[in-house]
């Protein structure tokens, strides 16, 4: 829950699209090798993230990236499905899984890229989904220009890179 301003003696009320979630991300951020910053890439979708928006965002980070990957992946049930191992089994030489513990999102350095977004978005309220994706977008690249904040991602998972 968050605070936003109001006229002086009414309550302001933002209205959700609905009581689900309507636009999911799949973000990959980058690790910073030798004197690179490090980035963060993110696909949206709407709903929930199923495996085959896991392998098109695979996909789309191995073009954008262009060397292979070494993927550090929580246990989301779309990340274990037997189409993404597979694919995954397809392209070894892209790409290499290393897997969180279970519930530990404090190990994760992209949790802290998915933190801040939905702290920037918290009041916002978009008439449409199309409106929350291209805002979503925003906070990422967004995100993008701020190098050290990336890097404390890392810090506060306890990688130093």
């Amino acid at each position: 829950m968050g605070t936003t301003w109001a006229p002086v003696g009414q309550v302001r009320v933002l209205k959700r699209l609905s009581k689900r979630r309507e636009v999911s991300s799949i973000v990959l951020l980058t690790a910073p090798q030798g004197r690179e910053r490090p980035r963060v890439f993110a696909r949206h979708f709407v709903g929930a993230v199923h495996d085959k928006d896991v392998i098109a965002a695979l996909r789309y980070f191995r073009r954008r990236i262009g060397r292979p990957l070494v993927i550090i992946w929580d246990r989301l049930q779309a990340h274990r499905s037997k189409a993404v191992t597979a694919w995954l089994q397809r392209h070894a030489k892209d790409f290499r899984v290393e897997w969180l513990p279970p519930y530990a999102p404090d190990l994760n350095p992209e949790e802290g890229c998915n933190g801040m977004v939905k702290e920037a978005m918290l009041n916002a309220a978009p008439p449409a989904i199309s409106d929350l994706m291209r805002l979503a977008r925003r906070e990422f690249r967004a995100l993008q220009h701020r190098p050290d904040v990336l890097r404390s991602f890392f810090e506060h998972a306890g990688l130093h890179v």
